[in-house]
C-alpha cells in the first residue's frame, strides 16, 4: 500500500485530535503529575500534558533535581514535615525500589503511577500553544501539539490547572500575573531584594562524571570557558560534587527567565564544559585521569519566572509569622531562600536561606487566579510574592499543594461551582476533610468526617505501649554538641530523667528543660527550667529532676548541654513519635547551628536542634519515674496521623506477640473501604535522586497485616507493606458488627505502631 497525494493549493491541516475531560493539566512535572493521579484516583478524567518526554520535571533524569520540601534535608526545625498523600506514595515507592537515588529509575515509576490509572489520558512531547475562552473570564479550550506525532489537540474541560512552570495557560488565557521581585513596602517584606541582589533566580544545570577504569582525554568544544577560574563561584567547586549538588552552577537571573532561556542554557553549557576541562586538563587535580564526562543537562532546571495572582498573596510575614488561614490546604516549610540573579559571576553566596521557627500553611487562595474563573494555579504558579516564593518553589511542597487542587476540582463538578465558591465555610470544611483523609497533613487541623464508620465503634486494643524509658543497649555519645531528647510530656508534673553517663574527669553536665513558645512547634525557644548535675569521673546513672508543670500536651526537649568530657549511652530502640535531636546544622540548608540573620530584615533568630540520619539517629537511652500513658488506643480516632503535639499513634506493647486493634458496633454495618495510616517516619526527607539511602523500606512501617470481619474471615491482607496508607477496597461490600486489624511488629527493636484507621459503606 503506498499514500499519495497531489499538489495541494491551500495550506494543509495538521492531524487533530478533540478531547473532552473533567480536567486538563498542562505541566507534567512532581506538580501536574500529582494532581493528575489524586484526581484520576477520584474519579474524574484527566488530560495532562507534558511538554518534556518523560514526567517529573526537575525531578525527571532530564534535569536530576531531588525532590524535597519541608523536611529541608532534615537540616531545620521542622519535625515530622515530610509532605503526605500523593508525593509521599512516590517518595516510599522509590525509596523501596531506588534507594540509590537513579533518576531513570524515578522516570519509570512516575511514568508506571500515571499510566496505570484509566482516568489519565497522558500527553507527552505535547506543547500547549493556545487557548479558546468562552467569555472574558473562563478557559474553553486548550491547543496543544505533539511534534512526535505531528498531531494538533483540541482539549476541553471544565476545569484547567496550570502547573506549566512559566504559566502558558494562565498567560494565554488573560490571567493577572507578577514576574521579579516587589518592593519591600508593598507587603512589609524586609527581606525583599535590592536591585544590586537582583529580582529573578537564575536557571541551574547539572553534570555528572565517572571512573572508566582508564585514561580518558578531553578535548572542550569550542564554545566552552577557556578560563573558568576567573568565575567568582569557582572558589567552591568540589571535585567530589556532582548532579545536583552543583545547583550553584547557576545563570540567567538578570535576563527574562521565559524568552531568554535557550541563551541561559548556551551560557549554562559553556561553564559546565569549562568547568570539565579544568578538571581533566589544568593539572591541578590529581586522580582524574580516569574520569570521564558521563552526562551534562541539556535543559535547565529552571527556578523563576511568572507567579499568578490569586484572591490573596503569600508574602514573607505569612512564612515568618506562620500566620493561620482558615482556607488551609497545603503547608510549606523550605527556608526563604532567594539566589543572586548573576548566579556564577556573582561576588556573593550562591543563596541566601532564612528558615521559620516551623512549617507555615498555605491557603486555598493562593492556588487559582483571581480573574480567570476555572483556572487553577499549580506548581510554582500559585499566588506569593518573590520572598514568599523562595520557599513555596520547591518540588515537593508544589506536589502537595497541587494534589489538594485535585479535591478541589471534584467538588467543583460533583456541586456545579467554581474555585472561589468552596471559600465557603461548609465547602472549606469538606475539602479539609478530604485532603486529609487523602494523607495531606494541614498543621492545627483534625480530620472529621461524618461518613467515617470507625468513629461510632468501640475500640479494643491487644495492649498500649507505656513509654517508661529506652533501654540501655546502644553507642555512647560523647556531647560535643548539646542533645535534646524529645519526649511528649502528658499534663503534669514533668517526669524525672535516668540517663548512664560515662565521664573522664569530674566536672558538670547542664541540663535545660525547653518547650516551643509556638504550638506544634519544635523550635525549643522556651526555657522551663534548668539544672546542674555534678558528675564523677566513671560511668554511672543520674537522675535529673524537674519541678515544672506541663499545662498542654506537647513535645518537651530535654537538652543536655555540650561538654566534651561527657559521653551519654543511646539505645538501639525505636519508637514511633520519640526522636533526639542535636544543637548542629546541615551544611545543605544552614552556615551555623544558630540561624543569625541581620536585624532589619524581618527574620527570627534561633538554633537549630535537628536529628541525625539513620542508620545513626540513635535515641538517648532513658528511664522515667513513671510510664507515660502516650500510645493510647483513642490516638486511633484523634484526627491526626502523625506525630504532632503528641505521638498520635496507637503503638502496641513490644511484649505483644499478636498485636490487633478491634472495632465493635452495637449493629452491623456495611463496608466496601477501610484505610489503616501507618508510620513511615514523616521526619525523613527521602530525597529522590543522587543523594542515596541505606534502608529501601522505613523501620516504623508495618509491613504485614491482615483484617478480619466478626466471623474471624479473612478478608484482606498484606505482607509487604511501605506506604503511610493502606486503602482496602473490597470487592464485594460485607455487612459486620466487628473488624480486627491483626499486625506484626516490624522489628524486634521497634514496636507496631498505627494512626488511624477510617471505614466507609461506599468510595
Amino acid at each position: 500500500m503506498i499514500h499519495k497525494e497531489g499538489p495541494y493549493l491551500g495550506a494543509r491541516k495538521l492531524h487533530l485530535e478533540k478531547l473532552q475531560s473533567d480536567l486538563v493539566i498542562v505541566g507534567g512535572g512532581m506538580a501536574g503529575t500529582c494532581c493528575a493521579i489524586t484526581a484520576a484516583r477520584l474519579g474524574l478524567k484527566v488530560v495532562l500534558v507534558q511538554d518534556r518526554p518523560v514526567l517529573g520535571g526537575n525531578a525527571s533524569s532530564e534535569i536530576r533535581l531531588w525532590i524535597l520540601g519541608a523536611t529541608s534535608h532534615m537540616g531545620n526545625n521542622n519535625r515530622w514535615s515530610r509532605e503526605g498523600g500523593v508525593i509521599d506514595e512516590i517518595l516510599l515507592e522509590n525509596l523501596h525500589r531506588n534507594p540509590e537515588g537513579n533518576p531513570l529509575i524515578l522516570d519509570t515509576l512516575l511514568l508506571e503511577m500515571v499510566s496505570r490509572e484509566s482516568n489519565i489520558r497522558l500527553l507527552l512531547n505535547t506543547s500547549a500553544h493556545d487557548i479558546e475562552k468562552s467569555g472574558e473570564e473562563e478557559i474553553k479550550m486548550v491547543k496543544a501539539f505533539c511534534s512526535q506525532n505531528s498531531t494538533e489537540y483540541h482539549l476541553s474541560a471544565s476545569y484547567f490547572v496550570d502547573a506549566s512552570g512559566d504559566g502558558i495557560v494562565g498567560f494565554l488565557a488573560g490571567a493577572a500575573f507578577r514576574m521579579g521581585a516587589e518592593q519591600p513596602d508593598e507587603f512589609d517584606e524586609k527581606f525583599a531584594p535590592d536591585q544590586g541582589y537582583g529580582a529573578l533566580l537564575g536557571h541551574s544545570l547539572y553534570f555528572y562524571s565517572k571512573d572508566t577504569g582508564k585514561p580518558v582525554k578531553f578535548t572542550p568544544p569550542a564554545f566552552a570557558h577557556q578560563d573558568i577560574t576567573q568565575l567568582p563561584r569557582f572558589k567552591t567547586f568540589n571535585l567530589k560534587d556532582d548532579g545536583c549538588r552543583l545547583w550553584w552552577v547557576e545563570y540567567g537571573g538578570r535576563k527574562d527567565t521565559i524568552h531568554e532561556s535557550e541563551e541561559i542554557k548556551w551560557e549554562l553549557w559553556k561553564i559546565v564544559y569549562g568547568i570539565w576541562n579544568h578538571v581533566k586538563n589544568s593539572g591541578e587535580y590529581s586522580d582524574v585521569e580516569n574520569l570521564t564526562l558521563e552526562w551534562v543537562g541539556t535543559i535547565p532546571g529552571k527556578r523563576e519566572s511568572r507567579r499568578f495572582e490569586g484572591d490573596y498573596m503569600l508574602t514573607q510575614r505569612d512564612v515568618v509569622e506562620q500566620r493561620e488561614h482558615a482556607d488551609v490546604i497545603s503547608f510549606g516549610g523550605w527556608a526563604l531562600d532567594l539566589h543572586p540573579a548573576d548566579g556564577v559571576y556573582s561576588e556573593q553566596p550562591g543563596c541566601t536561606q532564612w528558615h521559620s521557627k516551623g512549617v507555615y500553611q498555605i491557603p486555598y487562595r493562593t492556588m487559582y487566579s483571581r480573574n480567570i474563573r476555572n483556572l487553577f494555579l499549580g506548581g510554582r504558579l500559585i499566588s506569593a510574592s518573590h520572598v514568599a516564593f523562595g520557599s513555596t518553589r520547591v518540588m515537593a511542597t508544589c506536589g502537595h499543594n497541587t494534589q489538594a487542587l485535585a479535591l478541589a476540582v471534584l467538588l467543583c463538578l460533583q456541586h456545579q461551582l467554581k474555585p472561589a465558591d468552596l471559600l465557603h465555610r461548609n465547602w472549606m470544611e469538606k475539602l479539609q476533610s478530604l485532603l486529609i483523609r487523602e494523607g495531606q497533613f494541614l498543621p492545627k487541623i483534625k480530620f472529621k468526617d461524618p461518613d467515617n464508620l470507625s468513629a461510632s465503634a468501640t475500640l479494643t486494643v491487644s495492649s498500649e505501649y507505656k513509654l517508661d524509658g529506652l533501654p540501655f543497649d546502644g553507642p555512647w555519645k560523647r556531647l560535643e554538641f548539646s542533645m535534646a531528647q524529645l519526649i511528649p510530656a502528658p499534663l503534669g508534673k514533668f517526669p524525672s530523667v535516668t540517663i548512664k553517663v560515662k565521664a573522664t574527669t569530674d566536672t558538670v553536665l547542664e541540663v535545660e528543660l525547653q518547650s516551643s513558645q509556638r504550638k506544634g512547634n519544635y523550635t525549643p525557644d522556651q526555657m522551663l527550667e534548668k539544672i546542674s548535675v555534678p558528675v564523677r569521673k566513671g560511668e554511672a546513672d543520674y537522675q535529673l529532676s524537674f519541678t515544672s508543670h506541663i499545662e498542654e500536651a506537647q513535645y518537651i526537649f530535654v537538652c543536655l548541654m555540650a561538654n566534651d568530657l561527657i559521653e551519654v549511652q543511646c539505645s538501639t530502640n525505636r519508637v514511633t513519635g520519640i526522636i533526639s535531636v542535636f544543637n548542629k546544622y546541615n551544611k545543605a540548608v544552614a552556615t551555623s547551628s544558630t540561624q543569625s540573620p541581620p536585624p532589619h530584615i524581618g527574620i527570627d533568630s534561633f538554633e537549630f536542634w535537628v536529628p541525625e540520619r539513620r542508620p545513626d539517629g540513635y535515641n538517648l537511652a532513658f528511664r522515667l519515674d513513671r510510664p507515660l500513658p502516650i500510645y493510647r488506643k483513642e490516638n486511633l480516632m484523634n484526627g491526626f496521623f502523625r506525630p504532632y503535639l503528641q505521638p498520635n499513634a496507637w503503638v502496641a506493647s513490644p511484649s505483644d506477640t499478636s498485636p490487633f486493634v478491634t472495632l465493635e458496633w452495637e449493629e452491623a454495618q456495611n463496608i466496601s473501604q477501610i484505610r489503616l495510616y501507618f508510620d513511615t517516619d514523616f521526619d525523613h526527607p527521602l530525597e529522590s535522586t543522587l543523594l542515596g539511602h541505606p534502608e529501601s523500606e522505613i523501620p516504623f512501617c508495618v509491613r504485614s497485616f491482615l483484617v478480619k470481619d466478626q466471623s474471624g474471615k479473612i478478608i484482606f491482607s498484606k505482607i509487604d507493606n511501605h506506604q503511610t496508607i493502606c486503602t482496602i477496597r473490597l470487592d464485594q461490600m460485607i455487612k459486620t458488627k466487628k473488624l480486627t486489624v491483626e499486625l506484626n511488629h516490624p522489628t524486634g527493636t521497634i514496636p507496631a505502631a498505627l494512626f488511624g484507621i477510617l471505614c466507609y459503606g461506599k468510595d
